[in-house]
């Protein structure tokens, strides 16, 4: 690692975690700098649409999201056991 990012990972590493997301998106976003395919937001549009119908239809149920933490951090606990 270069003394550049060495520090620039210390000044990230200080960032709240919400600062430190963000800095992560935008760096994963610059490494796709080639088009998408055709047609791959038209059939994302297509396929979120369609979640969300099922959500508000009842079809598919959501889950708290203290609630998936919890299950996450459990299967954590066991996995390290």
């Amino acid at each position: 690692m270069t003394p550049q990012v060495s520090e620039l990972l210390e000044k990230a590493l200080t960032l709240s975690t919400e600062e430190r997301g963000l800095l992560i998106d935008r760096l994963v976003e610059s490494l796709d700098d080639e088009p998408a395919d055709e047609g791959v937001e038209a059939a994302w549009d297509a396929e979120i649409k369609r979640r969300v119908q099922e959500v508000r239809s009842g079809k598919a149920k959501t889950i708290p999201g203290e609630q998936v933490l919890r299950r996450l951090k459990a299967r954590l606990r066991e996995a390290k056991t």
